[in-house]
């Protein structure tokens, strides 16, 4: 009979549909409780009252607990720890599983100290904790969880996401492919292409925006604004196949948030041998070395970054050899350490440990039971 797993979380996420199908391919049964709900194949869901804003998330723990006790699964994996992560803390099951995704616990924990104290009872509530880089990691630590946090992170699917001849690209494209809101800086990516353009009217740059959001409206206006409609393509939300079928095209791929833990988007473009120019932040700083010194600051103010990030581009528009080898630099680092295969092999091989784990506790309790009652 398979094992039961239960996630918390955004279905409409590409990361969690994602991490659901791998642990089905694991053999694992998959349900999902969740306030922002997609269709997933073979994958129950059970949906909760829509959350408009933060509070909301305090009024939805019954019905998550109602959900999960009728599922009884056998392990909890709660995703974000500040929304999925409290409601998963007072459903009460064990082994619970949480992962933080960055901004929960590196943003929304310094907005007060109610945040800060809530963070730190939703952590200790978890059986384990799991974050994708090393600051992720020393955060969760910070607040005493029952074991230390395990590093793990999403990987890029090196099957779907690989490399093209060099020579096959024509053109200069740029890729972005962070969503479309205030925390990515899409302003900045397009206010640094028209800078590029201005001071080399020759570069034949394009530039892709995948992702979409709510910024939608703003980005489009901004483009009109600086002339760019002709070098500027708004795809928005695309599969694996069409993001691919871009990054292909592409000679650097472009990342420029304010914040940011390992980004799934940063490894699928080095698993595509492309360069990225990233906001100079501790996880970039991990997958990317030195980066030939190429950072976006993230202090400074958007001028600033797109003042930089112009530059940058144009020193890789200018010298094809340089970009080609931090692409070159970047898919190796990919086949070493950021598969997705072996990261969610490690995953499912955690959540066994936990219900051996569990298995010896209540064993144990039960042995001590029986000698009680003697």
């Amino acid at each position: 009979m398979k094992r039961h797993l239960c996630l918390l979380g955004d279905a409409n996420s590409v990361h969690l549909r994602r991490w659901a199908q791998e642990m089905l391919a694991r053999g694992w049964r998959v349900s999902v409780v969740t306030a922002r709900p997609q269709p997933m194949d073979d994958v129950e869901q059970r949906v909760l009252a829509p959350v408009l804003r933060q509070t909301d998330w305090l009024w939805r723990a019954g019905a998550a607990r109602r959900h999960v006790q009728d599922l009884a699964p056998d392990i909890v994996h709660a995703h974000y720890v500040t929304s999925y992560g409290t409601l998963a803390a007072r459903c009460g099951r064990h082994p619970l599983v949480m992962t933080a995704w960055g901004s929960d616990l590196l943003v929304t924990p310094r907005q007060s100290a109610l945040l800060r104290w809530l963070t730190g009872w939703t952590l200790r509530h978890a059986d384990l904790v799991t974050g994708d880089s090393q600051d992720l990691v020393e955060a969760i630590d910070a607040y005493g969880p029952r074991r230390p946090a395990v590093r793990i992170h999403w990987g890029a699917d090196t099957a779907r996401f690989h490399p093209v001849p060099w020579a096959a690209k024509p053109g200069f494209g740029i890729a972005s492919l962070r969503a479309w809101d205030d925390n990515y800086r899409i302003q900045v990516i397009v206010a640094a292409l028209g800078r590029l353009l201005q001071a080399a009217p020759e570069a034949p740059a394009h530039l892709h925006l995948l992702g979409g959001g709510p910024s939608e409206a703003e980005l489009r206006a901004q483009v009109r604004t600086l002339g760019l409609q002709d070098q500027v393509t708004f795809h928005g939300r695309v599969g694996d196949a069409e993001m691919q079928a871009v990054l292909a095209r592409c000679k650097v791929s472009v990342s420029v948030p304010l914040s940011d833990a390992t980004s799934v988007a940063m490894l699928e473009s080095m698993a595509c041998g492309l360069p990225v120019l990233a906001s100079d932040l501790p996880a970039n700083r991990e997958w990317l070395g030195d980066n030939d010194g190429l950072w976006v600051p993230v202090a400074g103010g958007d001028d600033d970054a797109a003042a930089a990030l112009a530059v940058a581009l144009q020193a890789l528009w200018q010298d094809d050899g340089r970009a080609l080898r931090l692409g070159e630099r970047n898919l190796a680092r990919i086949r070493q350490d950021g598969r997705r295969e072996a990261q969610m092999d490690a995953v499912s091989m955690l959540y066994k440990r936990l219900l051996l784990e569990a298995g010896r506790e209540s064993r144990k309790a039960g042995r001590t039971a029986d000698r009680g009652g003697h």
